[in-house]
């Protein structure tokens, strides 16, 4: 395999994401509030990153900043050699062909005057004005036929179809250019259990089929467990463990990820009960005014005087201690971890 087959399509190294916030009044000053904070992660060309913490921790701030939604701060989004921070509009708009995103809410993120086939065909309208008519019509139609919808369904309206007929309908609209990359913001928060599991089947054959990327976001840990290849867990807008998927519900380092392995049900009511049991106290800091150190430490029954001196970067730790792909921001890793 060649050197180039192996580099990652996607690098972001440092990414912050800060919004001015005014503090104290109408003539108080103005504080940062971090969102993302110097996130940094890569993905191979058909793999799966899913991204996992509690609400408010940054997960959504950080796909769109990847995708230059929402401007960034300051840090690097390198695309096939490109980085997208520092592109002019124009050539933004060009990448923007490989770059795609369906979002949480499917309902919402459809333009209720326009039939399905119109939402579905306007991607292709703007970037190939050179196609005909017939040539559109007849895309739109394979690919919502591909994403399980009847091709005679496109002269209806959003309002007309289901959640998960909707989500297909974003699906289809995000698929339509062949793009390099979807970011997945919690695309099935929003649907019964049952459709959900049929949206994510549909995402992972038209991976297969396409050679698709995914950033896929969500708080349901069994949905990321199915669907990824590696997981990013977040916190507070910084990353506190990094791992391949196997080996991160195998071998949970940081506190924060066992705790949210431990508040997530267990169909086995015997694996239930001798899972591993970590408890999240309180609620999540302010990004306004974040603890110094680890902002992990004022939950974390581990934190010692350490923890309030600096940050602890990302560290690479493996099964026995050697190195592997497995990365965890924490001084204490190697305590209080039982593998149940």
């Amino acid at each position: 395999m060649s050197a180039s087959a192996i580099q990652p399509i996607l690098r972001v190294r440092d990414l912050a994401v800060h919004f001015p916030v005014r503090v104290g009044g109408l003539f108080g000053r103005w504080k940062p509030l971090k969102a993302v904070d110097g996130v940094s992660f890569d993905i191979m060309a058909g793999e799966t990153l899913g991204i996992v913490g509690e609400s408010g921790c940054g997960k959504s701030t950080l796909g769109r900043a990847v995708l230059r939604l929402i401007p960034a701060t300051a840090g690097q989004v390198v695309w096939l050699g490109d980085d997208l921070l520092t592109l002019e509009p124009d050539d933004m708009r060009r990448r923007r062909r490989d770059l795609q995103i369906v979002f949480q809410d499917p309902l919402a993120a459809l333009d209720p005057r326009m039939t399905v086939g119109d939402i579905v065909a306007e991607p292709l309208v703007t970037f190939h004005p050179d196609l005909g008519g017939d040539e559109v019509r007849r895309r739109v139609r394979d690919m919502v036929a591909k994403v399980g919808l009847s091709p005679e369904m496109i002269n209806r309206y959003p309002h007309e179809f289901s959640g998960g007929q909707c989500q297909r309908i974003g699906v289809a609209r995000a698929m339509i250019l062949r793009p390099k990359l979807i970011v997945c913001d919690e695309p099935v928060s929003a649907l019964d259990v049952s459709i959900q599991a049929q949206i994510i089947n549909l995402l992972m054959a038209l991976q297969r089929e396409f050679g698709l990327s995914l950033i896929f976001i969500s708080h349901n840990l069994s949905v990321v467990r199915h669907i990824s290849h590696r997981v990013l867990v977040l916190y507070l807008g910084r990353v506190a463990e990094l791992a391949p998927r196997d080996e991160l519900f195998a071998r949970p380092r940081h506190p924060y990820t066992q705790a949210l392995m431990a508040a997530a049900p267990v169909p086995d009511p015997r694996r239930e009960r001798q899972k591993l049991r970590a408890r999240l106290e309180g609620d999540p800091p302010s990004p306004l005014d974040p603890p110094s150190g680890c902002t992990f430490r004022t939950r974390c029954a581990r934190a010692t005087e350490v923890c309030a001196t600096a940050m602890p970067g990302l560290e690479t730790v493996g099964p026995d201690g050697a190195a592997a792909q497995h990365h965890v921001a924490c001084y204490h890793w190697r305590d209080g971890f039982r593998n149940k």
